[in-house]
């Protein structure tokens, strides 16, 4: 069967034909480029309503088909600019009511994700999908693709668009900031990575700030493109090194920058994992994605009736179903003297005046210019040590500090053995997951309310120290300080929560619901909601507009 897909979530109008064993058939597409400042969503779909009727003309007659052979019309359902998705669905209800064929709605950041497996032939990997509009890293666990890390205002594309238009560039600001960028030297500017989120609204308000007294343009853009990119790469490593896939890929409108691309290709190399970018007619935004996962969808689910085809404009990621994704296990194959591999550290066993320590070393990262990296490797090195010692204070089970070497960014450290609560949360009985969820509530209770933020909370910075589980709340232990800092932010608190609740999330979807709830019960005694208000408000904030 053969699939007509209609593309147009924000600038760009695309129409594509696959047929269901994933050859293209055809690829048309026209971008909006406007006259001045950024995309206007009216404007949008002005553009798509001009030009999706002489696309889907032009692709038929480059597949050679007949209206006839088309068996089913697929179509970006979110999410996106609201006129422009209102504009798409409208021309794809048409056309199937007018050809009598099935429809099928897809999301639009899923299918970024599926042409680039299919081009590429990867099969389960780490996905940073970088655009306008959207700055997700993405992997496939439970039966969903599950954002492991996001913009927590603007999107990296926006960032760069805006700061073009801000400083007379022109848009779009991507290319125009990679071309002056390879003149220009090092500014020290703000690096926001929290836990598995980054943000880049203070990024970029400090590079407009330093554009408007006086810094060299080039200097600026250098030190604007190494520090974004540098902050999604690193997110990326993470959570590689969470889910241990051997698998990275990069796609979306942004990985057109050769300097991200060569970032990224050194991040999988140094972590062990394969590397794959598909074509870049098929990273930004096209109608053949949309086909291709129409194609998925309509195998899995059948099509959709006329009444359920309205847009959903903030379409999340991690609200789809994905059955028919190969859950390809295939694990990092690490050296033998490496105990694991984590996004900043290399983590080996060692003896410490005789007992069994481990020894963390913040390895330099060759895809970071050496001024950012020695920033971040010394500071977080002295800022774990100090936070470790404070943590311990509360009552909390960490590791004993044995030594710290900010010569080499490097912290020696008591061993405790047991497994990592990602590895048990959902292989336990009822009763003692209810156990464990109220032991992790109380004690992230207890270092928040000296206000401690750990920066980094999954189930993989948890042990339960030798498996003693039938005592659970007496030998949980938590470590892995290395982004930690001090804030009475209401705010910095619900992220670090939000960061464990999407961790269990990608262990056991079904369960994660429940584990997070208890652990937001031990977590507020009093009652007073006003952490779980907040993380509602984060959650809520729909920071995706395309």
């Amino acid at each position: 069967m053969i699939s007509l897909g209609i593309e147009g979530t924000a600038e760009k109008t695309g129409v594509g034909i696959v047929d269901s064993d994933g050859n293209i058939l055809a690829m048309a597409g026209k971008q909006l480029y406007p006259e001045k400042g950024g995309i206007h969503p009216r404007e949008a779909a002005e553009h798509h309503a001009k030009w999706i009727p002489q696309l889907i003309s032009q692709a038929m007659e480059e597949a050679g088909l007949n209206y006839k052979d088309i068996g089913f019309i697929s179509f970006s359902q979110g999410p996106g600019l609201g006129p422009a998705l209102r504009t798409v669905a409208t021309s794809a209800r048409t056309l199937a009511l007018s050809l009598n064929i099935p429809i099928v709605g897809v999301n639009h950041c899923i299918a970024h994700v599926e042409i680039g497996k299919l081009d590429t032939a990867a099969k389960n990997p780490v996905t940073l999908y970088v655009s306008g509009g959207n700055s997700q890293v993405i992997a496939y666990e439970s039966g969903r693709y599950r954002i492991f890390g996001e913009t927590l205002d603007i999107a990296i594309g926006n960032c760069l668009d805006h700061f073009g238009r801000e400083t007379g560039l022109g848009h779009p600001g991507g290319p125009v900031v990679e071309k002056l960028a390879k003149k220009g030297s090092y500014i020290d500017l703000p690096y926001v990575v929290k836990g598995m989120d980054f943000s880049f609204s203070g990024l970029l308000s400090a590079a407009l700030r330093a554009y408007k007294n006086g810094e060299k343009i080039e200097d600026i853009s250098y030190s604007l493109q190494e520090t974004a990119f540098a902050m999604l790469v690193e997110v990326t490593e993470r959570a590689l090194a969470h889910t241990e896939k051997d698998e990275v890929l990069l796609c979306g409108g942004v990985s057109a920058n050769n300097r991200l691309r060569e970032m990224m290709q050194v991040m999988a190399e140094e972590h062990y994992a394969k590397f794959y970018m598909p074509d870049m007619k098929y990273s930004g935004d096209n109608g053949a994605m949309i086909a291709w996962l129409g194609q998925l969808m309509y195998k899995a689910y059948g099509p959709l009736a006329i009444e359920n085809t309205e847009i959903i404009q903030r379409f999340r990621t991690d609200e789809v179903d994905a059955p028919w994704v190969y859950n390809r296990k295939d694990k990092l194959n690490l050296p033998k003297e490496l105990s694991a591999k984590g996004a900043e550290s290399d983590i080996y066993e060692a003896k410490w005046l005789g007992k069994d320590a481990i020894v963390k070393n913040r390895v330099s990262k060759s895809y970071r210019i050496e001024e950012i990296d020695n920033k971040i490797r010394k500071f977080r090195t002295k800022s774990e040590a100090k936070i470790l010692s404070d943590v311990k204070k509360t009552g909390v089970r960490t590791p004993i500090l044995y030594d710290v070497d900010l010569k080499d960014k490097s912290i020696v450290m008591e061993k405790i053995n047991g497994p990592l609560v990602k590895d048990i949360m959902s292989n336990i009985e009822d009763d003692k997951r209810k156990e464990l969820a109220i032991a992790i509530g109380e004690n992230i209770r207890l270092f928040h309310d000296e206000d401690i933020i750990h920066g980094d909370l999954t189930g993989s910075n948890m042990i339960l120290v030798d498996n003693k589980i039938e005592d659970i709340s007496n030998n949980l232990a938590i470590f892995d300080f290395g982004l930690g800092k001090y804030s009475d932010l209401l705010e910095d608190k619900a992220a670090d929560l939000l960061v464990l609740k999407k961790s269990f999330q990608s262990i056991d979807y079904d369960i994660a619901s429940e584990i997070f709830n208890l652990i937001l019960e031990a977590y507020d005694l009093d009652n007073s909601n006003k952490v779980l208000n907040k993380i509602a408000e984060i959650e809520s904030r729909g920071r995706y507009t395309h």
